[in-house]
């Protein structure tokens, strides 16, 4: 997901809970309904039964001994269960999950809620199945994707995001020691090559493990899991971009060192961390998204991506709300032409405008994220918080220390000193994002019904 200049990618769960390689007996794993809609030609869609299911990062991951001991409990691992990657793997299982109870994952029909806090829980990241055992793959090119959504409940600080990424269709299960699989979350990877996740290709990542300073219940190690990555939406009610972000390697790349990127070898990875943002706030249009403005975060809205192209040469974006087609904003930025899409031209203009570095087209740009969305990505859908840069680089000014005149900087209303975890979780506990008749076809077939 799009997080300009942000060191590292995490989603936490602030309750006790991990993941593991393991398929799990002490509690069954059912996943949760959703129908989504096939369409071609005008007008022509037809109902898909989907499944969602739960990361596999917020499990249960105990001893597979028969017992209920823990493998992970707060931001630390078990010594004698852990004592190194691959056998780690073998000996700790993921458990079912309770979607509602625990987590806030709700479903009816066609429609997803994701709840901020349930319990001592905070947030989720949820993947489509295609069946019990696959996650659903998509290919974009020439295509549109359609869904609606509520933000209305997203305060400044969170994100409920929908994106793809291209990890394995079966989460690498039968890869090293993984036999859990997609059933039970595991495969995850993206763009910024997170560390937090605490098994990656079928091995743990205990090596070099980290307990997190800010979160109690996460940490980092010495791998991180890479892969193309399309950001369709992430947005609160305060902010919305679309982002693609590329890579240097094909699929689940297991990074260590210089590769991953971290810190101030940003530019120096696989990735591209920046991606290709496209910001309405932060290219001029301040009147044209949140609350009350031209697409009225307060009402659920439609939100529709086109693709065009084989290969790809544009992403495109318009909204649906209240019956009424609304364009996309128009750039509105001086030194950069009046674009209303991703092209490989705007990338550049916008990017040597706001003085970033185009790592989008030095690891590949549109040509790669074309072949990436060629190989198939799986769909996200998340809700969280930022422990790193509290979601400012979405909703505010960012970086801080950065003149807010100065364009590129200013992303949204949002305060600097909005968006601290701890404020939000104990200010916003109802907060929630809902996703709804999800729509995948031909270019033009999707808002016809």
């Amino acid at each position: 997901m799009s997080r300009l200049w942000l060191v590292g990618f995490c989603f936490f769960a602030l309750a006790a809970l991990a993941c593991g390689q393991q398929a799990g007996t002490m509690q069954a794993e059912t996943h949760p309904k959703l129908t989504w809609k096939q369409c071609s030609g005008a007008g022509s869609c037809t109902a898909q039964n989907g499944e969602i299911v739960l990361d596999s990062n917020w499990r249960w991951l105990r001893k597979d001994d028969g017992g209920y001991s823990n493998c992970y409990t707060g931001n630390t691992w078990d010594a004698e269960a852990c004592p190194d990657d691959a056998s780690c793997a073998k000996n700790c299982a993921l458990e079912g999950a309770d979607y509602s109870g625990t987590y806030g994952i709700t479903s009816s029909g066609d429609s997803l809620t994701l709840k901020l806090v349930t319990g001592s829980n905070v947030g989720s990241r949820t993947y489509l199945m295609k069946d019990e055992e696959t996650y659903q793959v998509f290919n974009l090119l020439n295509k549109e994707f359609t869904f609606d959504v509520d933000v209305s409940k997203l305060p400044c600080g969170t994100n409920g995001a929908l994106y793809f990424v291209e990890m394995p269709a079966d989460g690498d299960k039968g890869k090293g020691n993984n036999n859990a699989g997609a059933k039970y979350g595991t495969g995850y990877c993206d763009a910024q090559c997170p560390h937090d996740l605490k098994f990656i290709a079928g091995e743990a990542n205990v090596e070099g493990w980290e307990p997190s300073e800010g979160d109690k219940n996460s940490g980092s190690g010495k791998y991180g899991s890479c892969c193309n990555e399309m950001d369709i939406w992430e947005a609160n009610s305060m902010g919305a971009a679309y982002t693609p972000h590329t890579c240097k390697k094909e699929g689940l790349y297991r990074c260590t060192g210089t590769e991953c990127g971290d810190g101030d070898e940003r530019y120096s990875g696989v990735c591209d961390k920046d991606g290709c943002d496209y910001s309405h706030y932060r290219l001029g249009a301040t009147d044209y998204f949140g609350p009350g403005k031209t697409v009225d975060t307060n009402s659920k809205m439609t939100v529709v991506t086109q693709f065009v192209g084989n290969p790809l040469t544009e992403i495109r974006r318009f909204y649906i709300q209240n019956g009424k087609q609304i364009d996309n904003s128009v750039v509105s930025v001086p030194g950069v032409s009046n674009y209303s899409s991703i092209t490989g031209n705007f990338c550049e203009e916008y990017k040597q405008v706001f003085g970033d570095q185009n790592s989008f087209d030095a690891d590949g740009g549109l040509s790669e994220m074309s072949a990436s969305l060629g190989r198939g990505h799986v769909l996200v859908m998340s809700l969280w918080v930022d422990f790193a840069a509290h979601m400012l680089w979405l909703d505010s000014s960012y970086p801080t220390d950065g003149d807010p005149s100065k364009p590129g900087i200013k992303r949204g209303e949002c305060a600097t000193s909005s968006g601290v975890p701890a404020d939000v979780i104990s200010q916003n506990a109802d907060a929630q994002v809902v996703f709804s008749n999800i729509r995948f076809g031909d270019i033009g077939s999707t808002t016809s019904t």
